[in-house]
């Protein structure tokens, strides 16, 4: 035969073993991620060398974006509503509603807006109907001064009759 040795030695880049070693992998690094959904490509690496496998980070991180695994980012709870007062508490006028029109029911509610230099809060009364601003007001404190302000700008052309105004 006149071949030369080369080609007896020769091992094709996709060989069976190395796509074996890489499915086992693939295996481990699928159990780890379900048992520790929190886990990034990072720990998944550190969690197969406590193992006894051999593997890079950048192995582990390009076979957990084929396989569509991703670490769930947990979020931190903040409590912004405080529940816990000696204030009176004012029945929920519209739980049982059904608005059926135009300045039935309006929902207000208070948020804050991160500008260049600091914080500023915005209140605004929202048509529950149409889901529309009716009115709203800006100010760099929050009291109750904005929100008087921003039902006033609502109030002022509007038939408010029979309407509820209900906070959020």
């Amino acid at each position: 035969m006149e071949i030369p040795k080369s080609t007896y030695y020769y091992k094709p880049k996709g060989s069976l073993e190395k796509k074996k070693h890489n499915a086992d992998i693939a295996d481990a690094i699928e159990k780890i991620a379900y048992d520790f959904p929190s886990y990034g490509y990072r720990r998944v690496t550190a969690a197969l060398r406590r193992q006894g496998m051999v593997v890079n980070h950048k192995k582990v991180a390009k076979i957990m974006k084929n396989m569509g695994i991703q670490c769930r980012k947990r979020k931190r709870f903040v409590s912004t509503t405080n529940s816990k007062h000696d204030l009176r508490t004012y029945p929920n006028l519209a739980k049982d509603l059904i608005v059926d029109r135009i300045d039935k029911l309006w929902c207000a509610d208070i948020t804050y807006i991160r500008i260049l230099t600091a914080f500023v809060y915005l209140a605004a009364i929202i048509d529950a109907y149409r889901g529309k601003i009716v009115g709203y007001a800006i100010g760099r404190t929050l009291g109750k001064e904005l929100a008087l302000k921003a039902l006033k700008i609502a109030i002022k052309d509007r038939n408010t009759d029979d309407l509820i105004h209900h906070l959020r």
